[in-house]
């Protein structure tokens, strides 16, 4: 089921997804498919969905707050602060070290987990409605290439999802970066939106 993004669409949405349901929406980037981090089940059927096995990648979730990364992350360091707070909220993925607690389905067994603090206020709007935090894989098979519409994440999954919330088509031709801030040193897994060269800029201010 497609609805266009609107309040009425988004409590729909929150609801399913506090119930256990897989919904997609648009990211600040492309579209992703959203489901509560902390079930278990959800997560078990977000994967089979994707037709991803144990590939070793955790999955990435978007917070609408700063405020949230405690909730997942075990303990951070100057790195993670001083690059998060010249980069965030924006499409910078920032891989840290998780608590013990969390649902292996997210870690992988990495040990560690990917946080996005989106620079949509909307979309970080909507992720607060769901608890907080969000699964935010992107919304297609392992393999085929992000969804950029709703209508082409209805191709790929006809039947598995709850909800397809309507945000019209991603403002990016590009995905978020994605960089390791889990030691000492920073490392680049993915260049994206945010340029590996601003991010060393940043990087060696710390250093």
């Amino acid at each position: 089921m497609i609805l266009k993004d609107s309040e009425q669409t988004r409590k729909q949405g929150a609801f399913l997804v506090k119930a256990g349901g897989l919904i997609a929406f648009r990211t600040d980037t492309f579209y992703g498919l959203g489901a509560d981090p902390f079930n278990q089940d959800a997560l078990q059927k977000l994967l089979a969905l994707k037709g991803r096995r144990d590939d070793g990648k955790p999955i990435l979730l978007v917070i609408s707050d700063r405020s949230e990364v405690k909730r997942f992350n075990a303990h951070r360091g100057k790195l993670f602060d001083l690059i998060s707070a010249r980069h965030w909220p924006g499409a910078l993925t920032l891989v840290l070290n998780a608590r013990a607690n969390l649902p292996r389905e997210l870690t992988a067994g990495t040990g560690t987990i990917g946080l996005r603090l989106p620079g949509d206020e909307q979309v970080r709007e909507f992720i607060r409605a769901c608890g907080g935090a969000l699964t935010a894989t992107s919304a297609n098979l392992a393999g085929e290439s992000p969804a950029r519409t709703a209508e082409e994440v209805a191709t790929s999954f006809p039947s598995g999802l709850s909800l397809i919330v309507d945000g019209g088509a991603a403002r990016t031709s590009e995905p978020s970066t994605v960089l390791d801030v889990s030691k000492d040193k920073a490392r680049l897994i993915r260049e994206g939106a945010v340029s590996w060269r601003e991010l060393q800029e940043t990087i060696s201010s710390v250093e």
